[in-house]
């Protein structure tokens, strides 16, 4: 009686909730459909449309990271107007992935053409270097036969792009045009493979290969020693940046940079690119872009991996690991990215640096941004906005112009009127004069008694000598200091080398008996040796103290029984049995 009862009753309810819906109007269904699917859009999509406008469209404060010790970030920041004020992104653009699609398809880029230069390579590569120069855009015009002197005093700016792009990119147009546009001499160093170049080597880039940018530095200031050189590096191409100038350190002749939407830790990266359905797209569509480079190269990257894996490639993970694991021969894909990621050698960056990142990145996550390390370095400024997107930042409602362009332009030209920059400072490795005259002397005499002496080197250069002697001078030249000090060793205002000073005091003594001539000459070749061996000896006289006190306190509790116990027995028929029991 109970069971129909409820099924009548369900039945009726059900009757009546069907009556209810058809009561309801079609558009009324399709305007809940809409709101509904508005929302999901508006949180898939990351949309802040509704919240730039209760704000008046103003945008959020760029907020600064740097070290309040630092005289550099204290004395700039102040003339940096886009530091100190808001990002406003393009209204009908209120998104990072609508950001970012418009930078890829769009981008709206400046027309100009590059003059490209062929850089070859050390392994057999070969690298585009295209030049803008600031005269090509004050004329209007492009002149193939401008050239820059070698003694021209222009500013010079080193672009390294992103993971697959080049110097066609839109936001690299944009870079290279503003600066040319100041005055300043611009070259974008394409990766290998890129800019419509062949691959020439069985060697290819990474996200840590830094050897052509040092290479590609290194040849730009050689050729133009008095242009002060920065360095520009977006995306993948800002990792490899702060890798290289962290691997510098002081010897490093750029003096100053800029990291734009850095990854900073490739594993964090890594994890979150797969984390989401959005982002699992970019994943998708960044592998295609490896893929079709990869195809662009398949005689070479046939030979050097899987083919077939290479093809089969879902993600940038897959790619990695039949790719640049076995060409840069890393055991293991999280290996790679460890070893590769920048936010490793923060701590050793010298050079004036900024760095700006978007939190709403959608392919270099805010979860791998150094908050700390880069607050601790006196040398790096750090700038993150709200909103921006991957490289993308278009303001204004044309969204003709990109925020972090003016920012980097405005932060690189209040550093180059100052005097913050920084200056290369040779890398002398401190080492022994002991040490040093062994591995440098390229003649070795191996005496009777075992003793290894460097003999006579007339090629020794004077950098070197100049370290030896900063060392304290704990070897010197056994001329000079038969000579007492004597400036001897300098004539006319030239360095003798210690040959022609052991051969003239080999004939001045000549006069002298043969056997005495070799016991000098044993003599000077032994003393220095000996003399580093007694420092060393008297220097380490105290610390071997220190570490037998360290060593008989530390052992005292088991060698004190053990000697007590021994006492106990040999002077038990000595001293009487009473002792003993008190």
């Amino acid at each position: 009686m109970d069971c129909s009862y409820a099924l009548e009753s369900s039945g009726s309810l059900l009757h009546l909730l069907i009556q209810a819906a058809l009561l309801v109007s079609p558009w009324q269904y399709f305007l809940g459909i809409s709101v509904v699917f508005l929302i999901f859009l508006s949180n898939f999509m990351e949309f802040h449309v509704f919240s730039d406008m209760m704000r008046g469209f103003k945008g959020d404060r760029v907020k600064l990271t740097f070290n309040l010790a630092s005289e550099m970030a204290n004395g700039l920041l102040w003339k940096c107007h886009h530091l100190h004020g808001r990002y406003t992104a393009t209204p009908w653009l209120a998104s990072p992935h609508l950001q970012t699609a418009f930078l890829h398809f769009f981008g709206r880029p400046p027309i100009f053409e590059y003059k490209r230069q062929m850089f070859s390579l050390g392994d057999g590569g070969t690298v585009a270097l295209d030049w803008l120069m600031s005269d090509d855009v004050s004329r209007n015009g492009f002149n193939l036969n401008q050239a820059i002197s070698k003694d021209d005093i222009a500013p010079i700016v080193v672009v390294i792009p992103g993971l697959t792009s080049d110097s066609s990119s839109a936001y690299i147009k944009h870079l290279v045009y503003t600066f040319a546009k100041q005055g300043w001499n611009v070259v974008v160093s394409n990766h290998r493979g890129l800019g419509g170049v062949s691959m020439t080597s069985d060697c290819f880039y990474n996200a840590g290969w830094t050897e052509d940018l040092r290479k590609v530095i290194s040849h730009v200031h050689h050729e133009f020693p008095k242009a002060p050189l920065f360095a520009v590096g977006t995306s993948i191409g800002a990792n490899i940046l702060v890798k290289y100038l962290g691997e510098e350190g002081e010897d490093t002749p750029i003096v100053g940079a800029a990291s734009i939407c850095s990854p900073w830790d490739l594993v964090v990266c890594d994890r979150f690119i797969n984390r989401r359905l959005v982002q699992k797209f970019y994943d998708r569509i960044l592998t295609i872009g490896l893929v079709g480079y990869a195809q662009l190269h398949q005689p070479i990257l046939s030979r050097l991996a899987d083919w077939e894996c290479i093809a089969k490639s879902r993600s940038v993970r897959d790619f990695d690991n039949h790719v640049t694991c076995l060409v840069g021969k890393f055991e293991t894909v999280d290996t790679y990215y460890r070893r590769c990621s920048s936010v490793n050698y923060i701590g050793n960056v010298s050079v004036p640096l900024l760095c700006i990142s978007a939190l709403d990145d959608p392919v270099c996550t805010m979860e791998a941004i150094p908050w700390d390390e880069c607050r601790a370095n006196k040398n790096i400024v750090l700038a993150t906005t709200t909103h921006g997107g991957h490289l993308a930042y278009f303001e204004g409602l044309t969204a003709k112009s990109v925020w972090w362009v003016g920012a980097v332009e405005e932060f690189l030209c209040a550093l180059h009127s100052s005097p913050f920059k920084h200056k290369q400072k040779k890398n002398v490795v401190p080492c022994s004069a002991l040490e040093s005259l062994v591995d440098k002397g390229p003649y070795v005499n191996i005496l009777e008694d075992g003793m290894v002496a460097a003999v006579a080197n007339s090629s020794t250069n004077n950098d070197f000598m100049e370290a030896a002697s900063e060392n304290n001078q704990l070897v010197q030249d056994p001329i000079a200091e038969k000579n007492n000090g004597d400036s001897n060793n300098k004539v006319g205002g030239e360095t003798r080398s210690s040959a022609e000073l052991v051969q003239e005091v080999s004939e001045s003594s000549s006069e002298k008996p043969e056997h005495h001539a070799n016991t000098m000459d044993r003599n000077d070749v032994m003393g220095p040796i000996k003399r580093s061996i007694n420092q060393l000896s008297r220097n380490n006289r105290k610390s071997m103290w220190v570490l037998v006190y360290i060593a008989i306190v530390t052992t005292w509790p088991l060698v004190g029984s053990a000697l007590i116990i021994l006492a106990r027995k040999k002077l038990r028929n000595v001293i009487p049995a009473s002792w003993f029991e008190r």
